[in-house]
């Protein structure tokens, strides 16, 4: 195990998408091409399975130093009428755009922080939204919340426009990881929240915890894990740290990489967590999440109608997600595009009546087609080789995994290629095999968190 942990932790992309980031074309996506890729993937599809929205509200009160969002510290709350009002006039310009109405199947609130917005605004936000558009019969909405930032009016707000789970960030409950990270919060606020949550009647609560931080040792994870079961949230995301400070600069620099738990005691604790997850009823999902076998996860796992897009796993697809606000990236299968990273930019592009993407991707038949092997690994552990590519790439392909079977961590036969239990941790090592942008291209310079 130790030998396999070294040679494998390299740096690696997580696949929320393929190609992935920064492997799209550079000469970026035009707005035309992107409007074309919008409305095929639209009229192939709203009626059918309907669309999907994220929506980015990146304001925070605090920084939590080991985030790599995209986010905008302000305690100052006059910001959220003028943003939210930005991201309804963005939503206008694709309502003209589709022309029919959307059915909306789904909808989720990142950030930032979601619950940063009053009640007030946070309903304003959604019925802007459904002026335009219809619920899907299958309708799902959730949010992201701070247990610091979120009050009992906010939880029933939402819960009375339609939200049926909600995802909080606990990360860790020890005070030395928590002081280190920036993110202060008790145990009993979490619980408070939790519980209103339960008791508005919300069928799904989502934790996200993240192992890896600084001064984290096997203690303060049991710890953490003990005052998570006993809550026992329906999900539970299990992240490893991704410790990028030549991405997200000063946040990440707020403390020592000596100060991190490497490669077989990183990988230690996150055993350990699986451990205490399946011991009280969880199951693992993909990689990095673990469901009850009540939540919708957990069944759409069975029925193989899980899906990984750039809000991680879902229950669900649907051809179409459309991202509205500041650096939201939408997917229209056939390509990617991702909006204005600032709040000013983006601002000034939708106030000229312009979509606000500033880069993307149009995916070619072979993309495509990687994408479908990369997603049916990262969330069914499985892929079959006849999906169509030319066969001179799949030999290539399955030279690359040689090394992984001689590893026993993956079975490669004539038609399929299977994840051992063995080989889950090393999902996207395996991804990357797939991975014909990055092996065309391997950076010179840090792009990747490290893959364990």
């Amino acid at each position: 195990m130790k030998n396999l942990i070294q040679k494998y932790n390299i740096p690696g992309p997580r696949y929320t998408s393929y190609p992935t980031v920064p492997y799209w074309d550079k000469e970026g996506i035009t707005i035309d091409n992107w409007k074309r890729s919008t409305l095929k993937a639209f009229n192939e599809s709203n009626d059918s399975e309907g669309i999907s929205l994220y929506i980015h509200l990146p304001f925070c009160e605090s920084l939590c130093t080991f985030c790599a969002c995209h986010k905008r510290i302000t305690k100052r709350h006059t910001v959220e009428e003028p943003y939210l009002d930005t991201v309804l006039k963005e939503w206008n310009l694709y309502c003209d755009l589709l022309v029919k109405v959307p059915k909306i199947r789904e909808i989720h609130l990142g950030g930032g922080t979601p619950t940063f917005f009053s009640s007030e605004n946070l309903k304003k936000l959604i019925n802007g939204i459904f002026k335009r558009a219809e619920k899907f019969n299958e309708f799902e909405f959730s949010y992201e919340g701070h247990p610091n930032h979120t009050t009992k009016e906010q939880l029933q707000t939402l819960y009375d426009l339609g939200a049926r789970r909600n995802s909080f960030g606990i990360q860790d409950y020890d005070p030395v990881v928590q002081k280190a990270i920036n993110r202060i919060q008790s145990f009993e606020q979490v619980k408070k929240v939790n519980d209103w949550s339960r008791e508005i009647g919300y069928n799904s609560i989502s934790h996200d915890l993240i192992f890896g931080l600084p001064f984290q040792t096997e203690k303060s994870i049991r710890s953490t894990i003990k005052n998570t079961i006993a809550l026992k949230p329906d999900r539970i995301a299990y992240y490893s740290y991704a410790h990028v400070p030549w991405i997200k600069g000063v946040g990440q620099r707020g403390f020592d990489d000596n100060d991190l738990p490497k490669d077989d005691e990183k990988r230690y604790l996150y055993e350990l967590g699986k451990q205490l997850f399946f011991e009280n009823g969880y199951v693992e999902i993909g990689m990095d999440h673990f469901a009850l076998k009540t939540d919708t996860l957990y069944k759409s796992l069975l029925s193989k109608q899980i899906h990984r897009n750039f809000m991680g796993y879902t229950a669900g697809k649907t051809k179409l997600m459309i991202g509205l606000g500041m650096s939201s990236i939408s997917d229209s299968w056939y390509g990617f595009a991702q909006n204005e990273k600032t709040v000013e930019g983006y601002a000034e592009t939708v106030n000229k009546g312009v979509i606000p993407i500033f880069r993307g991707h149009l995916l070619t038949e072979t993309d495509l087609i990687i994408r479908k092997h990369i997603l049916n690994l990262m969330c069914n552990l499985e892929t079959q080789w006849n999906l169509g590519l030319p066969l001179s790439i799949k030999k290539e392909i399955i030279g690359r995994l040689q090394e992984m079977v001689a590893d026993q961590l993956i079975e490669v036969t004539n038609t399929q290629v299977i994840v051992k239990e063995e080989g889950r941790m090393y999902v996207r090592n395996i991804c990357m095999a797939f991975d014909l942008k990055l092996i065309e291209n391997k950076p010179n310079t840090p792009l990747f968190s490290m893959t364990i």
